[in-house]
C-alpha cells in the first residue's frame, strides 16, 4: 500500500494564514474610504453654538490698512457685528487660492473678515497678503498655535462664521473655492445676517 502524502495544510490552516492579509485588506479600504469618501469640509465641530473663543492675538506687526496699523484680535470685536474668522499662513498652498476669494468676499461690508495667521513668519504674511490684497480688518497672530487649537481647527484654512451675539454658526474645514463660496459661505453668512435682525 502506497501512502499519499501531500505538503498542502489542512483547511483550517489555510485560513488562518490568509487570515492577516484579510485583515489588512479590509483596513486598507476602510483608510481609504474615510481618506476618499466625504466631503471634509462637512467635518462636525464642537463649536457651533458656542461662542468663540476669548482668545487675545497680537497685531501682525507692521502690516498697514489706511495708514493705519491692522488691530490685533480682540475677542470683544465679535459682539454686535457678524465675522467669517479665516484662519490662514503664508506657507499654506490652499490659502493661496482662496485669496483672491477672500479679497472679493471682503468688498461686503455688512460684516467684517477677521484673520488669524497661522504660525507664520511675519515678513511672509505681510508679503502674503501684500501680493493678494488684505480683505481682513483684523489679523491676530497665532504664532504658537494655541489659539487654533481652542478654534477647534483642524489644519489650514479653515473658515468660521461668527454671529452678531459672539457664537460660531458655522464652520468651514478647507479652503474657501469657487463651488463653496457662493453655495456655502455665503448663505451661511446670510443666515447669519438675517439671525441678527
Amino acid at each position: 500500500m502506497s501512502e499519499q502524502t501531500t505538503n498542502s495544510p489542512p483547511q483550517g490552516r489555510r485560513w488562518l494564514v490568509a487570515l492577516p492579509l484579510i485583515v489588512f485588506l479590509a483596513l486598507a479600504a476602510l483608510f481609504l474610504l474615510r481618506l476618499y469618501g466625504g466631503d471634509p469640509s462637512k467635518i462636525p465641530s464642537a463649536l457651533i453654538g458656542r461662542p468663540a473663543p476669548q482668545t487675545a492675538l497680537p497685531a501682525l506687526d507692521g502690516l498697514m490698512k489706511d495708514g493705519a496699523q491692522v488691530p490685533g484680535l480682540d475677542p470683544a470685536a465679535f459682539k454686535g457685528k457678524v465675522s467669517v474668522v479665516n484662519v490662514w499662513a503664508s506657507w499654506c498652498v490652499p490659502c493661496h487660492d482662496e485669496a483672491p476669494l477672500l479679497t472679493e468676499l471682503g468688498k461686503d461690508k455688512r460684516f467684517q473678515i477677521i484673520g488669524i495667521n497661522y504660525k507664520d513668519a511675519p515678513d511672509n504674511a505681510r508679503r502674503f497678503l501684500g501680493r493678494y490684497g488684505n480683505p481682513f480688518g483684523i489679523v491676530g497672530v497665532d504664532g504658537n498655535g494655541r489659539a487654533s487649537i481652542e478654534w477647534g481647527v483642524y489644519g489650514v484654512p479653515e473658515t468660521f462664521v461668527v454671529g452678531r451675539e459672539g457664537t460660531i454658526v458655522y464652520k468651514l474645514v478647507g479652503p474657501v473655492t469657487p463651488d463653496n463660496v457662493d453655495r456655502v459661505l455665503k448663505a451661511e453668512i446670510e443666515k447669519a445676517l438675517q439671525a441678527g435682525k
